[in-house]
């Protein structure tokens, strides 16, 4: 059984948060938890709570044993973007987008082989 969370709108860019998450698929919960506690990354900091929420989903809506527990799935989309404008020289008007993203992360248990 697979268990998600999504954490959504958050204002980080994706490329940079697609950084952090392309690592943790398939690691341990307690591996991918000390990778993004000792992470440099700011993106980490987010990652880690919508992790801890999936966790939380899977230890206490559907029953399942956190020993056995892994990163199946997860992914960064982006969310919409924020439009703002700064003058720039002779008159013309400079575009600044503020990305967001939308972080999914799927945990479930180890199959055992």
């Amino acid at each position: 059984m697979e268990v998600k969370s999504i954490g959504k709108y958050s204002r980080r860019g994706p490329r940079k948060v697609r950084l952090i998450t392309s690592e943790l698929k398939g690691l341990d919960i307690s591996m991918a938890r000390d990778f993004l506690k000792h992470s440099e990354k700011e993106a980490a900091g987010v990652v880690l709570k919508v992790l801890n929420s999936a966790i939380a989903n899977a230890i206490h809506n559907e029953k399942l044993d956190e020993a056995k527990l892994i990163v199946k799935n997860c992914f960064t989309n982006s969310g919409p973007i924020l439009k703002r404008y700064r003058f720039g020289g002779r008159g013309r008007i400079k575009p600044i987008k503020k990305r967001t993203s939308h972080i999914v992360v799927s945990v479930g248990e180890r199959e055992d082989s």
